[in-house]
């Protein structure tokens, strides 16, 4: 295998004749290739790597000596690397040129490694230095120019003082934090009005005692800071705090991160220990009746107008087809209408389909829909009472919320999406093909709504579900009375307060 010459830059090397004489070579001009005296083997190489800068020009009758230098090299150059392919140096690399390959290669990459973890702790020092640190640091640049361009002992004084403190401030901060810790939060989702605890621990794994450690713990857009006192070998420090629900949202809680910094704090040293967890603060709700005897009657499944030749619901007999299932024969009747016709007659069962009750829960969030935040808080306050009393029931459910879209939850790890809600512009009509394609096995469709919204919009979506499945529009009003009406398809259901929701649902499931 040819290698390159690291000088030149090419990855081979030839020797060519350039110059062919009339009648000394192939007739369409083309250089007669010649091979040096004691050089051996040639590639192809150096004339490429040469070109631009000089080609070598051999005669084929000519010597080493007769070689004619063009413009670019130097005629030692020439020779000097005619010389050193002919040695025996490069003959023995040139031959085990691929034994080599595999050592430096792993050398290469142990040396790439090296490079990589210098340069991540290099990064992680200078992360570590806070703003006055780079203050004092300027300070220190600032008192050597001073003292060395206007030789003002002042500034060498700053310098050596600038020093001083850094150095304290490195020796404060060395040292490692061999710890455990774990974080947690119980329980992971709430309701308004309730609470939370997030609690964490630190365990000294050992060998040795560990010193004070500080932490810091972020909870929201608050943070919360613990000292631990020193710990011995396998001993642990736990702490808690409790977070009140006052208001629906997402709390970000963590990581914890542990923290060394000397008393200037030039240098703060952080590593984190956790990953973030979230708190989900679910809208306020009411407890509702169960739908097992009132909104969804059969929570096994309830009889359609749809035609079954299979299922639980008996409707009638039908003559038999050809590729009918034979298990369905009912053969007494079977029997009696073939004494009756003199000739073999067979009546097949069929069924009405029967589908387990699956209600889709769709909640508006186009901020033109409702008249202020507090409407839109008591509708997602809705939202949720009825997501919860499907989630006890045992009841299909999928809820659409602006962008979420959760099918069939079964904790209620489903009712997140109304912690993250808020408003914007997205019209029901998006939500309403969503749901299309989403549930199209949904026996119940309710949407939960703002006074604002046109009653336009919840027709075009009535126009888009199929219309065998009942639509109910819970509309929100601050203070209204409770009102039921049905018009264009649809049931909708005005609700002013929560607290006077059972009631209202009472009245539809009436």
């Amino acid at each position: 295998m040819a290698r390159s010459d690291p000088t030149i830059g090419t990855s081979d090397t030839v020797l060519a004749a350039p110059k062919v004489q009339a009648g000394a070579g192939p007739a369409d001009g083309r250089p007669v290739a010649w091979q040096a005296p004691g050089v051996g083997r040639q590639s192809a190489g150096v004339a490429a790597g040469l070109a631009g800068a000089t080609v070598l020009a051999v005669s084929p009758v000519a010597g080493l000596d007769d070689q004619v230098d063009r413009p670019g090299l130097p005629g030692w150059w020439s020779r000097w690397l005619i010389w050193w392919q002919g040695s025996p140096a490069w003959s023995w690399l040139h031959n085990h040129a691929d034994r080599l390959s595999g050592p430096w290669s792993r050398l290469w990459a142990r040396a790439v490694t090296v490079a990589s973890l210098a340069w991540r702790r290099v990064q992680a020092g200078l992360a570590a230095i806070t703003t006055a640190g780079w203050a004092v640091i300027a300070l220190l640049l600032l008192g050597l120019i001073a003292a060395r361009v206007w030789g003002l002992i002042e500034g060498a004084v700053w310098a050596v003082m600038a020093v001083i403190v850094l150095l304290a401030a490195v020796l404060v901060t060395l040292g490692r934090t061999l710890v455990t810790v774990s974080l947690g939060v119980d329980p992971p989702r709430v309701s308004v009005g309730s609470q939370a605890i997030v609690s964490f621990r630190v365990t000294n794994p050992g060998p040795r005692q560990q010193g004070s450690v500080r932490l810091r713990l972020p909870v929201g857009s608050s943070t919360a800071h613990y000292t631990t006192p020193a710990l011995a070998v396998e001993e642990s420090y736990a702490d808690w705090l409790s977070i009140p629900a006052k208001r629906r949202q997402v709390v970000d809680i963590g990581p914890v991160v542990t923290y060394r910094s000397d008393p200037l704090r030039l240098i703060r040293r952080e590593i984190t220990w956790t990953d973030q967890v979230q708190l989900f603060i679910h809208p306020r709700q009411v407890a509702l009746p169960s739908f097992g005897s009132g909104l969804l009657r059969d929570l096994e499944g309830q009889s359609t107008p749809d035609v079954s030749n299979a299922d639980l619901a008996f409707h009638t007999l039908r003559d038999y087809v050809p590729g009918d299932d034979q298990r369905y024969i009912h053969w007494k009747s079977s029997a009696r209408l073939s004494a009756v016709a003199g000739s073999p007659k067979f009546m097949i069962r069929q069924f009405l389909d029967t589908r387990r009750n699956h209600l889709a829960l769709i909640s508006d969030l186009d901020s033109a829909g409702f008249a202020s935040a507090d409407e839109f808080e008591l509708a997602l306050s809705v939202a949720a009472s009825l997501a919860t009393r499907c989630l006890l029931d045992e009841v299909d459910l999928t809820i659409i919320c602006g962008d979420e879209l959760i099918s069939r939850p079964r904790t209620n790890r489903g009712l997140d999406p109304y912690a993250a809600a808020e408003l914007g512009h997205q019209p029901l009509a998006g939500q309403f093909e969503g749901l299309r394609s989403a549930a199209p096995d949904a026996s119940l469709v309710t949407v939960v709504t703002g006074s604002q919204t046109p009653m336009a919009q919840l027709r075009q979506g009535r126009s888009v579900i199929d219309a065998l499945i009942p639509l109910l529009v819970i509309r929100v009003q601050l203070g209204a009375d409770i009102g039921l009406r049905a018009s264009g398809g649809l049931t909708e259901l005005t609700v002013g307060a929560l607290e006077r929701l059972p009631q209202a649902i009472a009245g539809v499931s009436a």
